[in-house]
């Protein structure tokens, strides 16, 4: 009589457990649970406990990309609450800005609503917050960038253009 979940063992593999004293009976279980184990450890186990080990850093790692998002957000809401400004403001707060961290390294070129910015020898750290200065004070928004590093003695420097966008009238 077949029990109803046992399972089907070849003809070979029946003879020769059965031919198997009692002592290597016991070795092959202990042998098989032991793999069994290895396998439920290396599949099941090990897994999750890496997954918890690694949980806080990743956590961590989330956390600050969350502060980080939500300082932009702010940022952004920021400059959507701002009162819109004309174009005429716009030009003249990039001129005067332009004028004030670029100098002589920066010429300004207006044609409808896109201004370039043509740079030679700019300082990184000037061109950096004058960026800043462009995005808040005159809403202009850059549209493209062809800008060539050069390295030299000090500080490096960059030429090329930047054309801007300008706000809408």
């Amino acid at each position: 009589m077949k029990r109803p979940f046992q399972m089907q063992v070849p003809a070979p593999l029946q003879a020769r457990w059965e031919a198997m004293a009692a002592r290597e009976k016991r070795l092959m279980a202990g042998a098989l649970a032991l793999l069994v184990l290895a396998l439920l450890w290396w599949v099941a186990l090990a897994p999750a406990l890496q997954t918890l080990r690694s949980a806080p850093a990743q956590h961590q790692t989330l956390d600050a990309q969350l502060q980080h998002m939500r300082g932009l957000q702010a940022q952004a809401q920021a400059l959507q609450s701002q009162p819109t400004l004309r174009k005429d403001d716009a030009l003249r707060a990039l001129e005067s800005s332009l004028k004030q961290l670029l100098g002589a390294t920066a010429q300004l070129a207006v044609v409808g609503d896109r201004a370039t910015v043509t740079l030679r020898g700019a300082p990184a750290d000037a061109l950096a917050q004058w960026l800043v200065q462009v995005r808040v004070n005159a809403r202009a928004v850059p549209a493209e960038a062809r800008l060539t590093r050069r390295t030299g003695t000090g500080a490096p420097t960059w030429d090329g253009t930047l054309v801007l966008t300008l706000p809408a009238r």
